[in-house]
């Protein structure tokens, strides 16, 4: 099994590619080794096209684990494992994540080997590309199969390092993994490193000193501990360098009504993409959008499958200010990010009462039953049983029901919205529509609106709470207009960051990792197949996935596994 991956590593070495192309196919061996300086370009853009094949399921064991989400039903699909955290070794998106990631980490270490620093800002440049590519995947993989870096990172296992093909891959034999402390270490010396040499401007498609800086804002961020045990070092460090990219000038947040489009602007057009992983239609079979990450979210223009929507705990969250309405004849966003949402109103659907309701202890489940007006008193029917609403806010059209199990639930008046089911399709948008082409999306890995969260975070634990409203307000009042917090404190710095943070970077992938770093259970207590009822603790095994089984068979070397309780 060593020889699957002895071909994984030196594959790595020599395949090249155009970064708007993808598959790609391979360079003459004898060119790289007599004139590597001649290959430089088409080795760099050899490693990033494999983050295209890595970003894919980097987005889903991200954001699929978190609480932003709800899938129709359970699936045989592999990502049915990152949902209902049933964790598997032998998991085919896992490993497609592993692969593709240490291919690229291969491919960037062996460019930096074999290309000498200081002969041009040009090669320079070149390799801190390289640098700041594999800093990235190194951290990305270290918080997946890593613990949170305030659990004992010193003892901890992290990945393994493994920085380039080595001289003899005959007789190889790999270090086993590195703690998580050690992988941080690396991950850290590469992206300062990429900061040093990054000199260029190429826009956000390719790796800037802009794109290094956000990236170890974040990184340090994950280093700064819990807020009721901050490590001040660290969140000082996630400030700076946060500071370096906010006051470059080189990144704008836009405006409320330009983010609302976000998603459908290319990342070379976008003020606020710092860093992001492009894709273009001609990657895909046709129109074919159905694979790719938008794919799940929606059904657009007869592409994509369309069973994963936004969950009852997200919908809450943009309402908490007040009612985001995506009826057509009363369209209301309140909230920016509901701009991402789409229900699916069936064609002339009725008036209904939706809210949910307990099925029993542990089970939540939608209704929507039709409504009738009769002056100001407005009933809704669900089976023979018929119930008078109370107003809660009629402006809003918000009601509670006394239903027939003795309790009281609130819900909304709105227009049907077509089930797949049993659940409302609250299609998601946020990874589709690039250019307005169906489900094109290259996936965000860094931008501006996060360096401000990630500041703000950092900000509260060093317990300057003032510097730290003043950058949740900026991205808060961005969204929802007039919505700033007038205080921030000791007492609800925490709830609110956390918050802001779940809202702004929904469908980026950092959702589960954001509650588990910081000492939080995870809780998802809304409609879906899921477990709705269990809190999955920090502490948790399923916390991290497994390394992946084919990686440990072929690895020369030991490889440790991750507990499995």
């Amino acid at each position: 099994m060593k020889k699957i991956f002895i071909i994984l590593l030196i594959s790595a070495l020599f395949t090249s590619c155009d970064i708007d192309r993808y598959p790609y196919g391979s360079m003459d061996t004898d060119r790289i080794v007599t004139d590597p300086e001649a290959s430089l370009k088409s080795l760099l853009n050899g490693t990033y096209a494999q983050l295209k094949a890595w970003s894919d399921p980097m987005h889903r064991c991200g954001e699929y684990a978190g609480d932003n989400i709800m899938i129709r039903g359970s699936s045989t699909d592999a990502f049915y494992e990152f949902i209902s955290f049933s964790r598997s070794p032998n998991n085919g998106r896992l490993n497609q994540f592993w692969n593709s990631g240490y291919k690229a980490i291969a491919q960037a270490s062996n460019v930096i080997s074999m290309i000498q620093e200081g002969k041009s800002a040009d090669i320079d440049n070149n390799l801190g590309e390289c640098y700041y590519i594999r800093g990235m995947l190194y951290f990305y993989f270290v918080r997946a199969y890593g613990r949170p870096y305030y659990q004992n990172p010193e003892t901890n296992l992290g990945v393994p390092i493994v920085n380039g093909t080595p001289p003899d891959v005959i007789n190889l034999e790999l270090p086993d993994r590195a703690t998580v402390k050690a992988t941080y270490e690396q991950v850290i010396s590469d992206l300062k490193k990429a900061e040093t040499l990054l000199t260029k401007k190429s826009g956000p498609v390719y790796a800037s000193k802009g794109a290094a800086q956000a990236m170890l804002s974040r990184v340090y961020l994950y280093m700064s501990g819990t807020y009721q045990a901050p490590n001040r070092e660290y969140a000082q460090l996630a400030v700076d360098y946060a500071n370096k990219v906010i006051s470059s000038g080189d990144y704008s947040l836009l405006p409320r009504e330009q983010f609302m489009k976000y998603n459908t602007l290319k990342p070379e057009n976008n003020a606020e993409t710092i860093f992001a992983v492009k894709r273009v239609a001609s990657e895909f079979s046709g129109f074919d959008h159905y694979y790719g990450v938008g794919g799940m979210y929606a059904n657009i223009g007869g592409m994509g499958w369309g069973e994963m929507y936004a969950s009852a705990k997200h919908i809450a969250l943009l309402n908490e200010t007040g009612r985001n309405d995506w009826r057509s004849t009363k369209y209301k966003i309140v909230d920016a990010r509901a701009a991402f949402i789409e229900p699916t109103y069936a064609a002339g659907g009725a008036e209904v009462f939706r809210f949910i309701k307990e099925d029993g202890p542990t089970v939540l489940n939608y209704v929507q039953a039709t409504i009738t007006r009769n002056g100001g008193n407005i009933t809704c029917k669900e089976g023979d049983v018929t119930y008078t609403l109370t107003p809660v806010d009629a402006a809003q059209e918000i009601y509670s029901i006394l239903y027939k199990d003795g309790k009281t639930y609130t819900g909304v008046i709105d227009n049907f919205i077509s089930l797949n089911r049993v659940y409302p399709q609250f299609y998601i948008v946020k990874c589709s529509r690039e250019g307005e082409d169906s489900h094109l999306h290259s996936p965000l890995i860094s931008r501006l609106g996060e360096v401000y969260l990630n500041r703000a975070e950092a900000y509260a634990k060093l317990g300057n709470y003032a510097m730290a409203l003043t950058d949740l307000n900026t991205i808060r009042t961005r969204s929802i207009v007039g919505g700033g917090y007038a205080s921030l404190d000791a007492s609800n710095a925490s709830e609110r960051i956390d918050k802001e943070r779940q809202l702004e970077l929904a469908f980026q992938a950092e959702r589960s990792y954001d509650v588990f770093r910081n000492g939080g259970s995870l809780t998802r207590r809304y409609p879906g197949p899921h477990q709705q009822f269990e809190a999955i603790a920090p502490t948790d095994y399923r916390v991290v996935y497994y390394i992946p089984q084919d990686a440990i068979n072929s690895y020369p070397g030991t490889l440790t596994q991750n507990p499995t309780q």
